[in-house]
């Protein structure tokens, strides 16, 4: 079973508010008691109101609960947009609100938790940073659609500013991190941009096709 998959059980095991040793929760999802110590923990760093300890046994307190949902990448970019602009708001009742919603959010991504280090996700991230590069979507997203190169003004994590020539691939999402996969005509490499460290889009006249060992398909094999 999947982690998602197995943490959304573990609230609905939770459900009913009674009391639940962990040791039966581990046989009715058939993983080991410290997978599930593991979740539980996971879960209540994640802002669920569950009640409990190792060797007592976890509550679910007071839960306002939603049915499963299935966002688009597009309803997901809206919801995280949202959250980021929330985030900077002098109200801090509604930014600690953000932070436990984006925090939810995290504990039910799909995603490779064991290879992922502690923190993972937006939370290492500020929500400015975030909200930084949504404005460049609009660019990205049309050029990825009509294949045309873009010029990128980017500044990596070290500082450095560089400006180069793209063939824009695949915009992704990696922990409320939204990156640009493209064909670096500087590097003549593949690169992985990410979008709030994006200054400036230029879409440039240019179009471009396929070409052998410069496709998304070419990115993903290699990936």
């Amino acid at each position: 079973m999947r982690r998602t998959d197995r943490l959304f059980e573990l609230i609905q095991i939770l459900r009913n508010g009674g009391l639940h040793r962990a040791q039966d929760i581990a046989d009715r999802l058939d993983v080991s008691l410290r997978t599930i110590y593991r979740d539980m923990d996971a879960l209540m760093a994640s802002g669920m109101p569950i009640e409990g300890a190792r060797g007592v046994g976890y509550r679910l307190t007071a839960a306002i609960t939603l049915p499963p949902l299935n966002l688009t990448m597009e309803e997901l970019e809206a919801l995280h947009m949202g959250m980021a602009v929330v985030g900077e708001a002098g109200d801090p009742a509604l930014k600690a609100a953000a932070a436990s919603l984006s925090a939810k959010i995290d504990a039910v991504l799909p995603m490779d938790t064991n290879a992922a280090p502690k923190g993972w996700g937006f939370a290492i991230y500020p929500f400015a940073d975030a909200a930084a590069g949504f404005t460049h979507m609009p660019a990205l997203r049309s050029a990825l659609r009509s294949r045309q190169k873009v010029r990128l003004t980017y500044t990596n994590l070290t500082g450095e500013v560089t400006s180069r020539i793209t063939r824009p691939l695949h915009i992704d999402y990696l922990g409320r991190v939204w990156t640009l996969a493209a064909w670096c005509e500087l590097r003549e490499d593949f690169r992985v941009f990410r979008i709030d460290r994006i200054t400036k889009v230029q879409t440039l006249p240019a179009l471009f096709v396929d070409e052998p060992g410069k496709s998304l398909a070419d990115y993903r094999a290699r990936a």
